[in-house]
Parts: C-alpha cells; sequence; structure tokens
C-alpha cells in the first residue's frame, strides 16, 4: 500500500523476506536453545538475549517468541530460525528452577499509577528468572522476558544484565524498583 506522503508515482520497495536458516552458529544455536528452555519452563510470551561476540563485532539480538520463528540479527543482517527446529549444543545450565505462575493483574488508577496483582512472589520470582537467564548468558549479555497480563495489549517485560538493577515495565510505563529488589530468594 502507497504512504500518502511519498511522491506521487513513486512506490516504495517491498521488505525483503527474512532468510530461513538451520543454524546460526555453535555460539547462538546455544542462547536459542537456553532461551527456548526457559520459555518452556515460564510460560514467558518471548525471550530476548543481547549477546557479546568476538572483539570487534557488534552484539547479536536473538528474539525468541513463544511458538513463532525465532530472529537473529548479527552484522546488521537477520535471519530466523523455525521454532521447533533441532539444534546441535547444550545450553549452559539455568542456575535455579523456574515455573509459570498465572497472568499477572495490571490496572492503572485515574493518576496514571500501574498496579500489579498476581501470586504472592510472583513477581519476584519472575525477576529471579530472569537474572538466572542472564547468569546463564554470561559476561555482560543482557536477557529480557515478556510476560502476557490479564490485559491483552499489555506486556510485562522485565530485563537483566549481571551486576546492574532489574528493570520492570508494564506496557510503556518503566516501574521504578529499588536498587535492591528484588530481594534475595529464600534458601538462595
Amino acid at each position: 500500500m502507497p504512504n500518502p506522503d511519498d511522491p506521487p508515482g513513486i512506490t516504495p520497495p517491498e521488505p525483503l523476506p527474512i532468510p530461513v536458516v538451520a543454524t546460526v552458529g555453535p555460539r547462538l544455536d546455544e542462547v536459542i536453545l537456553l532461551l527456548r528452555e526457559y520459555l518452556h519452563l515460564t510460560g514467558a510470551a518471548r525471550a530476548i538475549a543481547v549477546v557479546d561476540r568476538d572483539l570487534g563485532e557488534a552484539p547479536a539480538l536473538v528474539d525468541c517468541p513463544r511458538l513463532a520463528p525465532i530472529e537473529v540479527t548479527a552484522d546488521e543482517r537477520t535471519v530466523a530460525l523455525p521454532h521447533a527446529i533441532p539444534l546441535d549444543g547444550k545450553p549452559p545450565a539455568l542456575p535455579m528452577d523456574l515455573r509459570q505462575l498465572p497472568n499477572v493483574g495490571v490496572a492503572f488508577d485515574a493518576n496514571g499509577e500501574v498496579r500489579l496483582t498476581g501470586t504472592i512472589g510472583g513477581l519476584e520470582h519472575m525477576a529471579h528468572g530472569v537474572i538466572a537467564l542472564a547468569q546463564a548468558l554470561g559476561g555482560r549479555n543482557v536477557a529480557m522476558a515478556l510476560f502476557d497480563t490479564d490485559l491483552p495489549d499489555v506486556a510485562l517485560s522485565i530485563s537483566a544484565r549481571r551486576g546492574e538493577p532489574v528493570v520492570v515495565s508494564v506496557g510503556d510505563e518503566e516501574l521504578e524498583m529499588p536498587d535492591d529488589w528484588p530481594p534475595p530468594r529464600s534458601g538462595a
């Protein structure tokens, strides 16, 4: 469909399809295996990793949505892998037990403040899970997970990088969490 802002008679080119591949190399294949395992254990809607690569190379972005093709962007090129494609390698172990929790309830009060409801300790468990994912990725890699909420168009996202505070967002709103949040897990 033409864009009304384009000059008359000029049609922008159609975007090129994303090439489908069977592997993105051993290191990134292991990241995919880890993100898929995380998704299946937690029920997250999407798991994303920003992964450092060799010196001089830009980080790779690995986007693993639930039951949809996995996209990997590296060196200004994006490729896709079928979600269930068998891959060689073994993902790093996740350093904690993960479980799926019910969707978080989201409400916005009259002042626009976000209110979350759900399982007691659920948000902390989800945050610890994303921290565990970042630890399994290692280095200064970033892990982010998006979870469904009870509002169809509003996702809860949690991102973590080893040694940095966790970031929690609901839709377009970033929540201010204390620097020492989440509290340490009991028995950890």
